[in-house]
């Protein structure tokens, strides 16, 4: 049987043996046939909040966050449909603020490409600045007694509004809501804290979990320490369509949109697989190995202990190269000496999440990359090169029992497997 992945910017098709093979998607939800009159009427009639208007005087100060590069949110469409409803609201009082996280700061041409050209030329564009003292207000401490930092502009703002798109999310459970704030336009060291060794190896801190979730909890709280933010969510298809609109409280809002999305992502399977084939959903969310480490942990879900699992991954951007993820994947021997070092006491770097989740995967898999990567950076990284999906697999299948079996997951952490 021949199934397409989702690899960059369009499919990267491989043969499987249709006997063998299972492939496990989300439930197909179709389009809105009118996205610009959905988010318009959520905004009217918002969830658990006054409509968005109410909440705005003329002489207020806007901010709105979006997400960066990394992410699938439309905001080309949402966010001038936005800001054409604010139209009453001067145009010097509004300020778009990026919320990259820890990610790097994007360009004027790739913020043309995420809100468009008109936008960035008309509005007040900036990156978030996760280690710039400067930029950052505190708003208490973590769990552990670091600083809660939360980006000024943000804090300082008379109206909040959060923006960017719901999926499920490898350790936080869902993407969106809470996280727009935090760890989206937090300090740097705030986020090392709530992303911390401890809590990424609990056990609740995984896809489709919130509640007794020790990193989801902690970024509601933190988010909510900062004021009243109205949210603007929505949820995509496949095709990058949206299908649902979710605006409102912060919480109630997200809390609406991640149950609408847990219908149709999560898909239950009835015993582990010996191979799994992933994705990160195509471009951009498959831009980096950084990125991928969600599509692994969708298929790490059900993998066979000791089981083969192949990751088609793009990575046009590299891991990216002298990250600190990167950097740390280059100074370890091995998955497991990667793990001791996370587990020192007083060990902490950038990015390290990704990494531990990468080695965890890795004491029950042999994890293989499909990517536009050089081999030794595929070594480097502490994986497999894999230059022909269905060759491996075929090559695999021969050497186990007549009754192993193959999972895909085509469009990866969209659709996110349980085991039965």
């Amino acid at each position: 049987m021949n199934v397409k992945l989702a690899y960059g910017h369009g499919h990267l098709s491989i043969d499987l043996p249709e006997n063998r093979t299972t492939v496990i998607e989300p439930s197909r939800i179709p389009g809105l046939a009118d996205e610009r009159a959905a988010v318009i009427a959520a905004l009217e009639n918002p969830i658990s909040a006054k409509p968005l208007r109410d909440w705005i005087k003329s002489t207020d100060k806007v901010c709105i966050g979006f997400t960066d590069i990394t992410r699938a949110t439309p905001n080309d469409r949402i966010i001038p449909w936005l800001l054409q409803h604010l139209s009453h609201v001067p145009r010097e009082n509004i300020t778009l603020l990026n919320s990259l996280g820890t990610h790097r700061p994007n360009t004027r041409e790739e913020l043309e490409r995420l809100l468009t050209p008109a936008v960035v030329r008309d509005y007040r564009v900036l990156n978030h600045e996760p280690e710039n003292p400067a930029e950052l207000v505190q708003f208490g401490t973590t769990r552990d007694g670091t600083p809660a930092l939360i980006n000024r502009h943000l804090a300082q703002a008379d109206v909040r509004i959060i923006t960017g798109f719901i999926e499920p999310h490898f350790f936080a459970g869902f993407s969106g809501g809470p996280k727009g704030i935090m760890p989206g336009l937090a300090g740097l060291q705030t986020v090392m804290s709530n992303h911390g060794e401890k809590n990424i190896g609990h056990p609740r801190s995984t896809f489709g979990v919130t509640e007794g979730n020790p990193i989801w909890e902690e970024m509601r709280d933190i988010a909510l320490r900062v004021g009243p933010s109205f949210l603007l969510n929505v949820t995509l298809n496949e095709q990058r369509q949206i299908t649902g609109v979710f605006a409102g409280d912060l919480v109630a809002a997200h809390k609406a949109g991640y149950e609408f999305v847990r219908q149709s992502a999560m898909q239950r399977v009835k015993a582990p697989f010996e191979i799994v084939i992933t994705t990160n959903s195509g471009y951009p969310l498959d831009q980096n190995l950084y990125q991928g480490v969600k599509g692994m942990s969708a298929g790490a879900r059900i993998i066979q202990k000791g089981g083969m699992m192949i990751l088609a991954c793009e990575s046009r951007e590299g891991v990216p190269a002298q990250s600190p993820m990167d950097m740390l994947l280059r100074s370890a021997k091995s998955p497991e000496e990667i793990l001791t070092m996370l587990a020192t006491p007083g060990f902490l770097r950038p990015e390290q999440w990704q990494a531990q989740i990468q080695a965890l995967i890795q004491r029950k898999a042999k994890v293989l990359l499909y990517s536009s990567l050089p081999d030794e950076v595929v070594h480097a990284a502490h994986l497999t090169p894999c230059h022909d999906i269905s060759a491996v697999v075929n090559d695999r299948l021969q050497e186990l029992d007549p009754g192993a079996r193959v999972a895909v997951l085509p469009q990866g952490p969209l659709t996110i497997p349980y085991l039965a």
